[in-house]
């Protein structure tokens, strides 16, 4: 059984390691040159936030300890008004949680490593694909030398937003697909270490909200932190100054400039990124070539869960492998039908999550009502969860999380209305 993995990303990396155990001959395929020598392009890099989701799949191929060496625990959020004290916010009720910042580049390499090393694994560099016969596996890539041919018994397309794999399934008229993009872009900006230490609590997310704008930043583990800019398509158009771009920044981000000497290089020279969800219908034809990851359906970043939910997918293809004792025509099928509610959660939760990290974060009734939401999770453990500790630290299906939240709600909206009644009783006895 020879498979076929397109995209020797995050997914691909980690989907030849799953598939090795299984004894299967796997070929990764990457249209760039090996990440671990090739210079990384300029400000293209979101930092992730690992958290429960890809700890688990990093558990089960034995590779978490090694790939979460460098990673650095956020407990929470810090919020950084124009004006005023920082505000922290901690992720979970009991304030010990934390997700994982770790590095695009590093958490990759340390992947493609992995599968490289994986007996049956190889890996062919600067292989772009640009023909594909989804019912035959047979496969032409372009190359720096000509085109090659392969072929496969089974083709995975694990090659991200823009996946080469979808577009060749499109032009074949087996599959439809629905971007939505964000009319918003995103740039990154970098705060160096000050004298050797970490600039800002290395502890944290930080967030600077600013209504219909925002900025985060994510710890890395030489001290530094990976700033990266959410503004409306064509407002990076409008700064187009060192003296604009700096006074921008006093006023809107004013603790910022003294912490970041090369923003005004890193704004002028860094690009803007597009950020979108891609929907796809089916992610698979013939139960020999598939979509997963973000190549099926990529999100917006704002939950922190898109290598974690793909992550999720290599997971539940192995367990479909599992329950159909190998046959790829009808674990294919059966991962669709798994994961495609679970994908749509996600999708969902992660637009509105930007609502909430851009306008409602720095809101003093938002903080009342974490307050409020920590407080029933420490009076009803177990009971009462809220949707970012069951989204982030746990495994819990994000279909499931959606509509146990829903329950939570219509509950807690009944006992209001119950008590507003007792209390409106004991009103009316005391008139009396």
């Amino acid at each position: 059984m020879k498979v076929a993995i397109v995209g020797a990303g995050l997914t691909g990396s980690l989907l030849a390691c799953f598939l090795a155990r299984r004894g299967l001959t796997v070929t990764l395929y990457e249209r760039r040159p090996d990440p671990r020598v090739a210079v990384v392009e300029r400000g293209r890099s979101i930092n992730l936030a690992i958290s429960e989701r890809g700890l688990d799949a990093l558990r089960r191929i034995g590779l978490v300890d090694e790939v979460m060496a460098d990673a650095l625990p956020m407990k929470g959020r810090m919020i950084h008004p124009v004006a005023g004290p920082l505000d922290f916010q901690a992720y979970s009720a009991s304030g010990d949680r934390a997700i994982n910042s770790i590095s695009r580049g590093a958490l990759n390499n340390a992947l493609l490593s992995a599968a490289a090393a994986a007996p049956g694994v190889s890996v062919e560099f600067e292989h772009r694909l640009v023909e594909l016969d989804s019912a035959a596996g047979s496969l032409v890539f372009a190359t720096p030398s000509g085109k090659v041919s392969a072929a496969a018994d089974v083709v995975l397309g694990a090659d991200g937003a823009g996946s080469a794999v979808r577009e060749q399934l499109l032009a074949e008229g087996i599959v439809a697909e629905d971007v939505d993009f964000l009319d918003y872009g995103y740039k990154e900006l970098s705060i160096p270490a000050a004298a050797g230490e970490f600039a800002l609590d290395p502890g944290a997310l930080h967030i600077w909200p600013r209504g219909m704008s925002m900025m985060i930043a994510l710890p890395n583990p030489d001290r530094s932190f990976t700033c990266t800019l959410f503004w409306p398509a064509g407002s990076f158009d409008a700064l187009t100054t060192a003296e604009g771009i700096s006074a921008h920044f006093q006023e809107h981000y004013p603790d910022l400039l003294p912490l970041a000497p090369s923003l005004v290089d890193d704004y002028l020279h860094n690009p803007v990124g597009v950020l979108g969800t891609v929907h796809t219908l089916p992610w698979q034809a013939h139960g020999r070539t598939a979509l997963l990851g973000d190549a099926a359906h990529a999100i917006v970043p704002f939950y922190g869960q898109g290598a974690n939910c793909a992550f999720e997918d290599v997971v539940e293809l192995d367990r479909c492998l599992d329950d159909t004792g190998g046959s790829w025509a009808r674990a294919l099928p059966l991962f669709e039908t798994r994961r495609r509610e679970n994908t749509e959660a996600i999708a969902e939760m992660a637009l509105a999550n930007f609502v909430e990290m851009r306008d409602k974060v720095a809101s003093p009734v938002f903080r009342l009502q974490k307050q409020v939401e920590h407080a029933l999770e420490r009076m009803l453990p177990g009971t009462y969860v809220s949707r970012y500790e069951l989204v982030s630290f746990s495994t819990t299906p994000y279909a499931e999380v959606q509509r146990r939240v829903h329950r939570q709600h219509q509950l807690l909206g009944a006992a209001a209305v119950a008590s507003a009644g007792v209390l409106l009783g004991l009103v009316r006895r005391r008139r009396r």
